[in-house]
This record gives C-alpha cells, structure tokens and sequence, in this order.
C-alpha cells in the first residue's frame, strides 16, 4: 500500500506507512493504531512529517488514545511520538531514551567514543513513561505484553498482542536488521532473536514492510543468516594471512552488497567483530575500535 493510506491489517489494528521511503526503510515506517473507538495505542508515530501527523489524527478520529508506545529511539520511528501526544493528550511510553539498555560493554565503547555509530538516532527521544521487560500496557479490548529486545538497539522493545508480534525493527520480513555498535549490540540481537523465537507467535508486523505470516520462521532466518555471516567473517580473517579491519572483510564478505548499502555492511561486520571478541573467538591488534584490525582465535 501506498503511503498515508490507512489500511485494515486485522480486527482492531490498523496501519498508515510514512512518507519516508529509502532502502533502509522500505516503503517507509508503519505506524499502527491499535483499538477502536473506546480507545487506542499508536506504536511508533514515525518520523518528524506533517502529512503523517495529519494522516494519524484522521485516523485516530475522535476515539481517545490511551497511549503512545515507541519501539525504539531512531529517527524513522520516534520523533512524532511528542508532536502527537500533544495532540491527543496521551502519554509517550518506550524502554528509556537512546542510550538506555546498552550493555556494559557498548556504555564503554561509547563512553570512548571508539567504534562510532549513531546513525539515525533520535538523541532528543525521552519518554513520558518508561516501561520494563514484562510490562502491560492496555485499553478497552487491546493488550500489549512489552518484551524488551535488545540488539538492532539497546531500548528496542517488541510487543506482544496475544498471538501476534510488534516486531519493530529487530525482525523484518524484507531485510535483515542493521546493528551498529555502540546503539546495536550483536550479542544481544542473537539472544533476542532466540527469545522471541521461543513465543511461537503466528504473525508479526514489523516497523517496516508487509506482515510476516511466518514470523517464526523469519526469526529462524535470521539467526542463520547471521551465523552464516560470522562463519564467513572468521573465514576471511583465517584466510587473509594478515589482520583485517571492518573494512576490509566487508570487501571480501560483503562483495554483493549494493554501494549504497555498503557503510551499513562495515557497520554489521564490526558488530560481528565485538561480537567474537567478546566470545574469544576474534582479537584486535590494540584498542577495539572501529579502525582495529583483527586476527582470528
């Protein structure tokens, strides 16, 4: 569907696609609005644009809105959420802001200012109310469980509406999730995937893209497509002879990748390189950094 159109996903769930297209986002950010009359949650208002906003509040009519929910503090998904509480009233509700639920190590990479990152973050994004992992969120006729889903980035949370999953951007059905330290974490998005895998959910809408039919099976995807990653990024480290840096083994990895992807594929493969440090699977010749290069263990 076209951008701005609401379309009718299920009973209760609606969706209006932002005009914000791009490779990195599909046909753009799908924003959601759960309920009905009595009341509504939107999950992630998207980005800064009035003609969304004016599609929302359309949407969203005169029904009262119980809460905003953001899945994660990027700039395709968060920025509106305060826009639109105005608007409504309600309240903005989200894991923490941008840097809540690193990992210890991704704090201290960060704190250094070593690896980079920072793409696409909304660094303003602050909730009204945070949630936790096991949180409820709920109205008249809809019921959200939060499960917090580090990886793609540390506040990145999914939501779980009885037998369907919010997704956000940790499992899309189109692409496979950007992860990019210090914001993303791959050991996380590794253990995430498992856990949400264990739900058996039967359908998943991601932030952006159609709905997953097979939402399990997208996640079982996933895990192989990264472990099939980290295998050929061990490879090329083994095969080199040489220390290699992010770069150059996404040369070698990466080979297929369009060139307007490919900064992103450096930044998957230095996530992978914390990764297997972190698993004494891979070493840097000095500080781990986005520049290091590595040997293999």
């Amino acid at each position: 569907m076209a951008s701005g159109t609401i379309d009718t996903l299920a009973p209760g769930l609606r969706r209006i696609i932002a005009p914000n297209p791009s490779p990195m986002t599909e046909r753009g950010t799908n924003t959601y609005l759960l309920g009905g009359a009595a009341g509504l949650c939107v999950i992630d208002p998207g980005p800064m644009d009035e003609n969304h906003l004016a599609g929302i509040l359309e949407a969203i009519g005169t029904a009262r809105v119980d809460a905003i929910v953001v899945t994660h503090a990027h700039l395709d998904h968060a920025p509106l959420a305060r826009t639109l509480a105005e608007a409504t009233g309600a309240e903005v509700l989200a894991f923490g802001d941008a840097e809540t639920g690193r990992s210890t190590i991704m704090r201290e990479l960060a704190a250094e200012g070593r690896v980079g990152g920072g793409e696409g973050v909304d660094a303003a994004f602050h909730p009204d109310r945070t949630v936790a992992d096991g949180d409820v969120i709920e109205g008249p006729g809809w019921r959200l469980e939060v499960l917090h889903t580090p990886g793609h980035m540390g506040n990145h949370i999914c939501l779980r509406w009885g037998d369907a999953l919010f997704t956000g951007d940790h499992v899309m059905g189109w692409a496979s999730s950007l992860v990019s330290p210090p914001d993303g974490d791959l050991t996380d998005f590794m253990r995430s995937c498992r856990r949400l895998r264990g739900l058996g959910s039967r359908v998943g809408y991601a932030g952006h893209g159609a709905p997953m039919e097979d939402p399990m099976g997208r996640i079982d995807w996933l895990i192989r497509h990264r472990e099939a990653r980290e295998a050929a990024i061990v490879a090329a480290l083994r095969a080199a002879g040489a220390p290699l840096d992010a770069t150059g083994i996404a040369e070698a990895v990466y080979a297929d990748v369009p060139p307007g992807l490919r900064a992103a594929a450096e930044r998957n493969v230095l996530a992978h390189l914390v990764d297997l440090t972190g698993r004494g699977r891979a070493a840097p010749e000095g500080p781990l950094s986005a520049t290091a290069r590595f040997r293999p263990i």
